[in-house]
């Protein structure tokens, strides 16, 4: 077996691992909350921010009012509304403010993360736990080959489109239909 070919189902297989060692109570109340609010809200930072983007577009695609923390169209965030917080640690500091200050209006707020522990605990009302590991080698964690927090990230991109997938089927949608949905000036 070629070195590419070897990589690749060593990541795989962690993926596998990663995505079955979810709680799937804690995806269903996720996706509930996301249905049940008028817009839903991401904030991370890095390559966290980068999974977070892809799913708020894919939830865009679905119907739903997303933004990213930040962007130039942000809206007010009411107690509607949902913010949805990636942190593997959940102790990066940008997020944790935010966190913060959608609590003071009353949002729900949703931690996906690796540690239960973190100080984003005080400020969410739901956590849903990527159980990979982490630089506080926490028990119960899920090995890596991969450099940092990379299977983190990869993870948490795809439990947004096992989300995402879910709603579909659930809402019976046409996929085809969808498209209307998609940019259409590119």
């Amino acid at each position: 077996m070629d070195k590419y070919n070897e990589v690749a189902r060593e990541i795989a297989d962690e993926l596998s691992n990663t995505l079955n060692s979810i709680e799937s109570e804690s995806v269903y109340k996720l996706i509930e909350e996301i249905q049940k609010a008028e817009k839903v809200f991401f904030v991370g930072v890095g390559r966290v921010l980068l999974s977070l983007q892809a799913i708020a577009k894919r939830l865009a695609h679905l119907g739903t009012q997303t933004y990213i923390v930040g962007q130039i169209t942000e809206p007010a965030i009411t107690e509607k509304d949902l913010l949805i917080v990636g942190s593997g640690s959940g102790e990066s500091a940008f997020p944790l403010i935010i966190a913060q200050k959608a609590k003071q209006y009353h949002a729900t707020v949703i931690h996906i993360g690796a540690n239960p522990n973190s100080s984003m605990k005080k400020y969410s009302d739901l956590f849903i736990r990527i159980p990979v590991s982490t630089k506080l080698e926490l028990p119960g964690e899920i090995p890596s080959v991969q450099p940092m927090t990379s299977l983190f990230e990869q993870s948490l991109l795809l439990l947004g489109d096992a989300i995402a997938l879910m709603m579909i089927k659930e809402k019976d949608i046409d996929m085809h239909n969808l498209w209307e949905y998609h940019a259409n000036l590119e």
